[in-house]
C-alpha cells in the first residue's frame, strides 16, 4: 500500500470508536491524516466537546509533521518548550504534544499518515488509536520509548 484511502481512513476510524466502545471512553473524535498532513476523515461522537476535531487534528498533524508519534511530542514539550513553542508558531498553533497522535505505517515501515484521537485521557486516546492502526493490519507508531 502507497497510500491510505478514503476506504482505509474509514475504517480506521470505525475500529477506534469500536475500541472506545469497549473501553467506555468519553466521546471520541478521530482525525485521519495522509503523509502529507492532510485530512482525509474526521468522525466525532455524539457529546464530544468543542475542541475536539482541532485537537485531533493536532496531534495526527504533529506527528506527520515531526515524524514521530505525539507522545514523543509531549516529552519534547516538557523537556524542550521553547522548541515547542517555536513549532506552534511555524504551524500556526497546529500542533498537539499529547498522547493519541500515532503515525500509520505499511509492512515496510513507510509513513502513510497519522490518526489523531481525542475525548478521553491522552493514554486512552493512544489505545484506541493504536488498537484501530492494528486493527486494519498495519503498524503503529506511538513513539513508545522502548
Amino acid at each position: 500500500m502507497s497510500a491510505l484511502t478514503l476506504k482505509i481512513a474509514t475504517q480506521l476510524t470505525s475500529h477506534a470508536l469500536s475500541a472506545g466502545r469497549t473501553l467506555c471512553t468519553a466521546p471520541l473524535t478521530i482525525a485521519v491524516l495522509d503523509s502529507g498532513g492532510h485530512l482525509i476523515t474526521l468522525q466525532r461522537e455524539d457529546g464530544a466537546s468543542l475542541l475536539r476535531p482541532q485537537i485531533a487534528v493536532g496531534k495526527a498533524w504533529g506527528a506527520i509533521a515531526l515524524g514521530k508519534g505525539s507522545r514523543l511530542l509531549a516529552l519534547d514539550a516538557q523537556q524542550r518548550p521553547a522548541f515547542i513553542a517555536a513549532l506552534n508558531s511555524l504551524g500556526q498553533g497546529s500542533v498537539v504534544p499529547a498522547p493519541g497522535g500515532v503515525l500509520i505505517r505499511d509492512q515496510q515501515g513507510v509513513v502513510l499518515g497519522a490518526i489523531g484521537i481525542s475525548g478521553d485521557t491522552s493514554d486512552i486516546d493512544e489505545q484506541c488509536a493504536i488498537t484501530a492502526i492494528e486493527g486494519v493490519g498495519l503498524m503503529a507508531d506511538a513513539g513508545v520509548l522502548a
